[in-house]
């Protein structure tokens, strides 16, 4: 690579060739002339005998079996051994558990719980973070959302517990045994690509409509993340150091007490704050299976598109979620880096927890003695009405007649009609065999034949169960989606990353982003641009890119400053270095980046059916709201499948397959 005119005597040696270069003169070129040849072989065989749209003898009706299968479990749940003796005691003991800690949470009232909060984020992550919770739970009770706030918590806290335990159970089984490792390693990264859609159906059909089934998606949802990170914590652990425990004489137990768990501390405190943050997520989705709380608020407002409605319920949601994310976080760090939590004497040492105990019922029982459990009336704010007349203003303002640029009605019409459009139409006019031949090479040229494969198979999965065409819809979606999200990811990260102002000014923002829900994105989306797929689009780029420029930022920092130097030295300009060295050296988190993005949009993609993104996601709420197990079931299945295909196309396989603990 030449930057600028080098000296004479320091002219640069050849270079390397990128990564992707070798891919395509080495293996990758083999791989296209045996994809090329059998392309040659095979496409005129099945367009000849099939044509292209996908054949109608590929495909399997399971409606009937399906249909069977939730009459049987209709007529047999309140009599079948299954249910009342196993699967009924569980529902009775999540039911009463979940009931068990909102009477708590009542009982403490609202300045109790607000005490004992803000006392516990001040003893694990100190001042700013316990003033942080103190305001959010202050406003959550402003804006009458106490009791539907404290429903929201209940359920979190039970799910929560839930999780980490099986989490961590299963990921300190896969950390000490390869074997299980091997096994649970694909059931992991399957589950990490699923939407929360894909979750709902199933534990409806088996728990009906109620806290077990919200409770119960909740914690499949948010169990992985728990135990990917303890396996990776207890396989990355140091060699030498367990070693030397084994050289002192220690059993397995001591070894693990004493060596692994101490040094997987750092990833199962990450997994910790994942499993929170998902968990959240899931409780607000899962109000459309009958999680009451704040999630219930949100869904009942976007139904009827009340929009300050829906904000007023929103706002407790996302404070929520950055208490709990700060906190968790913030403790983390303090334990791995083993050191005290600031604060006043009482908040320091063994005395810490009695002290926020009794500070906590104190004030409750103040609160109690003033007649006040729950947030009074009174001091209530309403903004739904003034939230009503900003929208109804921006909706005439904005929502057309904007003269040069258009409104946002113009802006969703464009691009509907100029990307969505074709692209769908293009989706579905390609014949199957084209469509498995260029996912097999894209697979193939990134990662291995057994990734190709598995691509392969889950999308000719999609046409078995006769949902090819609403697939390809949705699909249309998550790249026109993803396409725009990259663009601006990857400027904007670039952008971060040769500014330490821009990154410190868009830092904040990000972290508020990055804890929002997914069903949170749906209010600005409807409140600007009404319903349809192309607002379905906006609010999965708006919930994906800030995890693509965090990673795009990170990727481009890490890049070894002697490389850079090295560039500047012979007379590179910036763009020069960017282009020939950042970007080529940072490829491995650009490709982290986009696979991200493709799973984040997807998720969104098909919640976005709620608003009318049609295609897969409407069939999954279609399902859910009729009972339809068939209808949705075959739907969520389709959406997996789309997921794990998009998973695999989209990440290299070395990810998988090298280290320990990949």
């Amino acid at each position: 690579m030449t930057f600028g005119t080098p000296p004479i005597a320091t002219r640069p040696l050849p270079a390397k060739p990128a990564p992707v270069q070798q891919l395509l003169n080495r293996r990758g070129l083999a791989k296209l002339l045996l994809l090329a040849v059998a392309a040659a072989v095979i496409v005129p065989l099945l367009a000849a005998k099939y044509g292209a749209a996908w054949p109608s003898s590929l495909t399997v009706d399971v409606s009937g079996p399906l249909g069977r299968t939730s009459d049987w479990i209709i007529d047999n749940r309140d009599s079948h051994w299954l249910f009342t003796y196993f699967l009924g005691h569980f529902s009775n003991a999540v039911v009463l558990s979940v009931r068990g800690v909102y009477l708590l949470l009542l009982a403490l009232g609202w300045t109790g719980v607000t005490a004992g909060v803000t006392l516990l984020a001040w003893r694990v992550a100190g001042l700013r973070i316990a003033a942080t919770a103190l305001i959010s739970f202050l406003v959550s009770g402003l804006l009458g959302m106490w009791v539907p706030t404290m429903q929201t918590l209940a359920l979190m806290v039970v799910a929560v517990v839930f999780s980490v335990v099986v989490g961590a159970l299963m990921g300190l089984a896969a950390g000490l045994s390869d074997r299980l490792f091997k096994i649970l390693r694909p059931v992991l990264d399957t589950m990490q690509v699923l939407p929360a859609f894909a979750y709902l159906l199933p534990v409806v059909l088996v728990f009906g409509i109620g806290v077990p089934a919200a409770f119960l998606a909740t914690v499949i949802y948010a169990a992985p993340p728990m135990a990917r990170l303890t396996a990776l914590g207890m396989r990355g652990a140091d060699e030498g150091v367990l070693e030397a425990s084994a050289s002192l004489g220690a059993t397995g137990r001591q070894r693990l007490l004493t060596a692994r768990l101490p040094l997987a501390r750092k990833e199962i405190l990450l997994g910790i704050n994942q499993t929170i943050m998902m968990a959240l997520g899931m409780v607000v989705i899962a109000s459309m299976i009958g999680a009451a709380g704040l999630g219930d608020r949100v869904y009942q407002a976007l139904a009827s598109v009340d929009v300050g409605a829906a904000l007023a319920a929103a706002i407790p949601i996302i404070l929520l979620a950055i208490v709990m994310d700060r906190t968790t976080a913030a403790a983390g760090e303090r334990l791995g880096a083993n050191t005290d939590p600031t604060g006043p004497k009482l908040l320091r040492g063994w005395p810490a927890w009695a002290g926020i105990g009794a500070l906590t019922v104190v004030l409750a029982l103040v609160g109690r003695l003033t007649g006040s459990l729950v947030w009074p009336t009174g001091w209530v704010v309403a903004i739904a009405r003034p939230v009503n007349d900003f929208k109804e203003w921006m909706v005439d303002h904005l929502y057309s007649g904007v003269p040069v640029i258009g409104g946002t009605a113009d802006w969703a019409a464009h691009f509907t009609d100029w990307v969505l459009n074709p692209l769908r139409d293009g989706l579905t006019a390609l014949p199957w065999y084209g469509t498995l031949l260029i996912v097999a090479a894209l697979a193939w040229l990134i990662g291995t034949w057994r990734t190709a494969l598995t691509a392969v198979l889950a999308m000719a999965a999609i046409g078995v169960l006769g949902v090819w065409k609403p697939s390809m819809n949705t699909l249309s979606q998550v790249i026109a989606a993803l396409a725009v999200t990259l663009v601006l990811g990857f400027g904007i990260g670039i952008l971060a990353a040769g500014s330490k102002r821009f990154e410190a000014i868009l830092r904040p923002v990000l972290d508020v982003m990055q804890t929002m829900p997914q069903f949170v994105y749906l209010i600005p989306v409807v409140a600007l641009f009404a319903v349809g797929r192309a607002p379905a689009a906006a609010a999965a780029v708006v919930y994906a890119l800030p995890a693509v420029i965090r990673i795009t930022t990170q990727g481009l920092r890490q890049v070894d400053p002697a490389a850079m130097e090295s560039a500047r030295s012979l007379g590179a300009t910036r763009w020069q270095t960017l282009r020939q060295v950042q970007l080529p050296l940072a490829r491995p988190s650009l490709l982290l980046a986009v696979n991200q993005g493709v799973v984040m949009v997807l998720a969104v993609v098909i919640v976005g059916g709620l608003v009318g993104g049609g295609a897969l996601g409407y069939d999954v709420v279609t399902g859910l709201a009729t009972g339809d197990l068939a209808l949705g079931l075959v739907a969520g299945v389709a959406i997996v499948c789309l997921g794990l295909m998009l998973d695999r196309i989209t990440q290299p396989t070395e990810r998988r397959t090298t280290g320990k603990g990949a």
